[in-house]
């Protein structure tokens, strides 16, 4: 209830997710629960699972010219669910549920500050304190665990897409 508070009146009651640090595993329940399709969610996973060592593309979206975070969300959720997302990993901050660490699924999305500004740059849940994500120029599309020193200290929240 403090923590709820604290949320709103700090201004976030925008839809950005209320989850601000990385708490440990994710676990099961929760308020959303009932929005997760484990079906769609798979293709999601299998999806994004076929771009790892696709190259990093600043602005890029596609396997041919190369990713960047948000494109590969954009291209994943495009092709596995049929679902537009925005292009910018802000404009996705502000799509779907948020939820918290404990209750992340596969394909669900993970949002870190990786350049001083919160939600800047996203990636795809897998399971296992795994996701994965395009993280950055010369780098390849990879897997990253969620426990890694670095992302548990820029992690910014979760997010669930309703399909």
């Amino acid at each position: 209830m403090v923590i709820l508070v604290a949320v709103l009146a700090a201004g976030c009651a925008l839809n950005r997710p209320r989850d601000q640090g990385w708490t440990g595993a994710p676990g099961h329940g929760g308020p959303a629960h009932a929005d997760y399709d484990p079906e769609r969610s798979r293709d999601v996973v299998r999806h994004a699972l076929g771009y790892v060592g696709v190259p990093y593309r600043y602005g890029g979206n596609s396997a041919a010219t190369g990713f960047d975070c948000s494109g590969l969300v954009w291209r994943v959720y495009r092709q596995a669910a049929g679902i537009r997302l925005p292009r910018d990993t802000y404009g996705i901050s502000r799509t779907g549920i948020a939820i918290a660490s404990r209750e992340l699924r596969p394909g669900d999305l993970v949002f870190f500050n990786t350049l001083r500004r919160p939600y800047s740059h996203v990636g795809i849940y897998l399971g296992g304190d795994r996701f994965v994500h395009a993280p950055s120029s010369g780098g390849v599309v990879s897997i990253s665990h969620l426990s890694n020193r670095y992302w548990r200290q820029h992690f910014n929240g979760g997010r669930r897409i309703v399909f």
